[in-house]
């Protein structure tokens, strides 16, 4: 599965068992840092620009510029709602 960012200018692949794991309720902090650590994730991680993530992440208007200081943390953000949408995206399809 794809996940393509509401501006378009950032995708991350992984599988509809990777998207499930970090889309639950309850804390998915650990979870979500868990599949950072997965090789293939990682290295799509890396390649993302940390200018076009911070402008990605303002969108949504859920964390303060400071917050959005912090470029890995900013990743893991990313990371979790890249799963989630993945993961609705699928119950919606099937």
């Amino acid at each position: 599965m794809i996940y393509e960012s509401s501006i378009y200018l950032i995708a991350l692949k992984m599988t509809k068992k990777q998207a499930a794991s970090v889309s639950h309720s309850g804390d998915c902090d650990l979870d979500v840092k868990a599949l950072s650590n997965v090789p293939e994730i990682k290295r799509q991680l890396k390649k993302i620009d940390k200018v076009t993530l911070r402008k990605e992440l303002q969108e949504y208007g859920a964390w303060s510029d400071e917050e959005l200081d912090d470029h890995e943390q900013n990743l893991i953000r990313f990371l979790w709602i890249a799963g989630c949408d993945l993961d609705e995206r699928q119950y919606m399809e099937d």
